[in-house]
This record gives structure tokens, C-alpha cells and sequence, in this order.
């Protein structure tokens, strides 16, 4: 949903503008073609995404995670903001990588992390999580329902032999593997360890209420979900700015102000985009505007 998401951010030509999620530079190459004397200040936790930055001297890159939005905003001496985007998931690039471990495709070791500096990989979630912890990552973050019974499969397993590669893994939950939904069981299991090994959730959250604290009025936050966990945290700091979507009010009664909601349903991919990219097909792009 490049085109969308880019003139959902009503891009003006001297604007200061923010990709939290800048993985192989797409989004941030058109915010660039737009900016005339403008400014991009891009995110990525990933080492990798570094070799794919542009050079612009309109771009800043860093190499940090998005969560750490106000802190490097301040570092930069920027006051304020016109407009964020934020592609959640991760990146084609990343998952066509073999040896990153992120696709059920390749034989590969468990790694997942999308930081390579991080300490947390698949293979420590998989060797050293108890059956409590695992049955949690596997309802939470991938919704699946037999998550104890997985989990228990996962501890026989690795007691005769420890979890080293994604096929160790699909190994040994291929029993418990749907004939007719057999890549999405997969695709379901890969996601709930990524999201464990990268604390996604809790980096959504974090850089969701930081957003419109750096946003100037009538600045947009623009975001792409795909999957339910982080389209629901993305609608509800739209709509309350809090995780549970509740709106606070103030002594009288009043909602405060915050954020406009803009898309009351989210945007969803055309038959087209899915043709040409299947991994959009679960896209959601939602977008608000500050007050």
C-alpha cells in the first residue's frame, strides 16, 4: 500500500518527516521525492537496513528502534513533526534472507531477531521457555488454540535434542500440523516466536504514545498492521490514545483532545497489489490526524 500510505501523509515539500520502519528505504525514497528543502528521519533496529540507505543529505538514518522516537527526535534538535509512518511486520527482505531464520521456506538456524545485536533469539525461546510461557507466545501471538498442547510437544522434543534449525522446529510439530491449513499452522508458529524474540507488541506500544507528542497539529500518524495484535493497538491509540481504546474524559466531562481519526475503517489492499505481493494481502492502513 505504497501509494496510499505516502498521500495519506499529505507530504508538504519543507515538512519534517519520520519512517519508523525503514527496512529496504521504498517508503522512504517517495517521502524524499516529495520533500524539497524537507527533512526524513528514518528508523531501523536491523544493522542490515543500513546498507540500503539512500544517500540524501534530507535523510537522517538511525539505527535504533522505533520506540526511541522522542528520544532521537529531541537528540536532533526537531521540535515537532508533520507526519510519521509506520510499517509494522517485517520486511520482504528479511524473510527472503534465509539465514536470518524468519521464513518456514529454508532450513535455517533459529535466529528471528530482527537486531542482530540483541541477546534473545527463536533458539532461546524454544530451549529454555517453560510450557506456561510457550503455551502464552503461541495464543497471544499467533492464535492458536491447542498453544499447551504445542508447547508440550516442544519440551519432549528438545529434551533428546536441542532446537537448532527452523526445520528442527517443523519437524517436530508436523503431527500436530493441519493437512489443509498446513503453511499457515507454520506461518502461525513462526509469527508468535518472532514477535517473542523481538518484543514487538511492546514496541508498538511504546512508539504509539510517543506519536502524537511529537506531531504538530494537523500532523498525520499513518500506520500499516498485519496482523490483529497490532491492528487492534494501532485503532485504539488512534481513537483514546491508550492501549485499552478507552476515551479519557476531563473534569467536565469532555473528551481530550487528541487525535482524529481519519480512516473509521482501515484501508485495505486492492485485488491488484495482492496479485503482484501476497504478503499483502493481510495489510490494514489506518490514519489520524492530530488536533
Amino acid at each position: 500500500m505504497l501509494k496510499e500510505s505516502i498521500d495519506a501523509l499529505q507530504i508538504k515539500p519543507d515538512g519534517i518527516y519520520v519512517d519508523v520502519t525503514y527496512g529496504g528505504g521504498g517508503h522512504s525514497k517517495k517521502i524524499l521525492e516529495k520533500l524539497t528543502t524537507g527533512k526524513l528521519i528514518a528508523f531501523d533496529r536491523d544493522p542490515d537496513a543500513a546498507k540500503n540507505e539512500v544517500g540524501d543529505e534530507r535523510l537522517i538514518f538511525v539505527n535504533d528502534n522505533f520506540s526511541q522516537l522522542e528520544k532521537y527526535i529531541k537528540l536532533y534538535r526537531i521540535m515537532s513533526v508533520d507526519g510519521i509512518l509506520a510499517d509494522f511486520g517485517i520486511s520482504s527482505w528479511q524473510i527472503d534472507a534465509a539465514e536470518r531464520g524468519f521464513s518456514t521456506r529454508f532450513d535455517a538456524e533459529l535466529d528471528m531477531r530482527m537486531d542482530s545485536r540483541a541477546t534473545l533469539s527463536a533458539k532461546d525461546v524454544l530451549n529454555t521457555y517453560d510450557e506456561a510461557q510457550l503455551s502464552h507466545i503461541f495464543k497471544e501471538y499467533g492464535d492458536i488454540m491447542n498453544g499447551r498442547q504445542i508447547a508440550r510437544v516442544i519440551i519432549a522434543a528438545r529434551t533428546i535434542q536441542p532446537f537448532k534449525t527452523t526445520f528442527d522446529l517443523k519437524k517436530a510439530l508436523e503431527s500436530l500440523a493441519p493437512k489443509a491449513d498446513h503453511n499457515k499452522f507454520f506461518a502461525k508458529i513462526f509469527q508468535a516466536i518472532r514477535i517473542e524474540v523481538n518484543k514487538e507488541l511492546e514496541e508498538i506500544k511504546a512508539f504509539l504514545t510517543q506519536a502524537e507528542t511529537v506531531l504538530n497539529p494537523k500532523g498525520r500518524l499513518v500506520c500499516i498492521s498485519y496482523h490483529s495484535l497490532e491492528d487492534r493497538l494501532v485503532k485504539n491509540y488512534m481513537k483514546a490514545g491508550n492501549e485499552s481504546g478507552e476515551v479519557e474524559k476531563d473534569f467536565f466531562g469532555n473528551p481530550k483532545a487528541g487525535l482524529k481519526v481519519i480512516t473509521k475503517k482501515p484501508m485495505l489492499p486492492t485485488d491488484e497489489e495482492i496479485k503482484i505481493n501476497s504478503r499483502a494481502r493481510s495489510a490494514k492502513l489506518r490514519i489520524a490526524e492530530k488536533a
